[in-house]
């Protein structure tokens, strides 16, 4: 089988000839530690510092060129794509205020992240905070009314450069999944304590926030089914490491309804859906399951028991996962040999499965963990699954 269709008979729950690979996310550091090469590619305060120098058409090449060389080094199934700034994008930089501190024109501080790299923002200013403005039902009713006046979007804009690029060299032999926006928990609040409580104290208004963005989410269907892509990943976190972030109820009420039009529309024009949600789901895990063609980002350190899930769910949801993100990390060859028997004996007999790890392959995977899920793809990964073998 080809790549594409390997990934196409596990979304449909068929046993292809081996086991799918795929992330949605994958830190700078693999592509130097495979490639053997400086990148662009997800790096962080590298990659923002080359914006601010006016180097987007070489950050853009670099994707390019390096996400599809990993992606075919590694001999994994998915290529993932996303939107790039336009061309001509060249934005200000911040002010530098020490090695790792900046501040924006707002006031607003912005520290790197001694762990991810990635600029953080670090304290709210003032002047930000006193000119929030908070949404009324009548302004959230206003720009509903006005969607369907705004212009959908070019499928040939120079945003989707890169997406054009992965379509046109992979899409023949791999499935091409585009990152797109997804619908959180609909808060609202200057702060972080005010956005949790808005769900509790002013339901009405994150019910109306929650209409703004699935329609949003909904037209935007329209202009990637123009893409080429096999499908989108819809990236909104629901969990935390032990539970959900708000009750089942208010997902029940606010979100549900239109996480399942959006798909309901994704699925009308062709396209699978594939949803990347962090933390413990198991209360709206049958939700998920009723929904969603695949569930990546199995959070296993949560409480996420890809063994459970198969059980529960492994008929109606493929499950993408079960390398531990901590132990790409921090762990052994033999915690991911550990991981991948696992896996590989509980979730994917009778097909439903894609390889991934448990997040992604971020800043600190370990180029020999990396190689090692590869290995045990290559060694244990071959349908029909023998159990007995691992």
């Amino acid at each position: 089988m080809l790549p594409r269709e390997r990934v196409f008979a596990a979304l449909e729950h068929r046993e292809p000839d081996r086991i799918p690979w795929g992330e949605h996310s994958i830190d700078y550091n693999v592509y130097e530690d495979i490639l053997s090469r400086e990148t662009f590619v997800q790096a962080k305060m590298k990659e923002t510092q080359a914006y601010w120098d006016g180097r987007r058409d070489e950050v853009v090449e670099s994707y390019k060129r390096d996400r599809l060389d990993l992606i075919r080094a590694l001999e994994m199934d998915i290529v993932f794509v996303s939107r790039v700034p336009p061309k001509g994008y060249h934005p200000r930089s911040m002010e530098k205020l020490d090695e790792e501190t900046y501040r924006d024109e707002r006031g607003n501080i912005y520290r790197v992240s001694s762990v991810t790299h990635d600029l953080m923002p670090y304290e709210r200013s003032a002047i930000s905070k006193a000119g929030y403005v908070p949404p009324t039902l009548e302004s959230l009713q206003e720009q509903i009314d006005r969607l369907g006046e705004q212009p959908l979007g070019d499928p040939n804009d120079s945003c989707w450069e890169f997406v054009h690029h992965a379509v046109k060299e992979m899409k023949d032999t791999h499935f091409i999944m585009l990152l797109c926006g997804d619908l959180e928990f609909p808060g609202f609040g200057a702060t972080e304590n005010e956005f949790w409580m808005s769900l509790v104290l002013q339901p009405g208004i994150c019910k109306k926030i929650a209409e703004l963005r699935g329609k949003r989410l909904i037209r935007e269907v329209g202009l990637i089914a123009h893409l080429g892509v096999d499908g989108i990943m819809p990236c909104g976190d629901l969990g935390s490491s032990t539970g959900l972030l708000a009750s089942p109820r208010i997902y029940r009420e606010m979100v549900y309804p239109w996480h399942k039009a959006h798909v309901e529309e994704a699925h009308r024009l062709g396209l699978k859906v594939l949803k990347h949600c962090c933390g413990h789901t198991w209360p709206v895990i049958d939700e998920l399951a009723e929904v969603y063609d695949a569930y990546e980002g199995i959070q296993a350190s949560g409480g996420m028991d890809i063994r459970k899930l198969k059980e529960r769910v492994g008929d109606r949801l493929c499950l993408w996962g079960g390398i531990w993100h901590e132990h790409i990390i921090g762990g052994s060859v033999e915690d991911i040999r550990n991981d991948a028997r696992y896996a590989f004996k509980y979730a994917a007999p009778g097909g439903g499965y894609i390889m991934g790890s448990t997040h992604s392959l971020a800043v600190g995977a370990k180029k020999e963990n990396i190689l090692e899920m590869k290995r045990c793809r290559d060694e244990w990964g071959n349908y029909p699954i023998d159990p007995k073998s691992l």
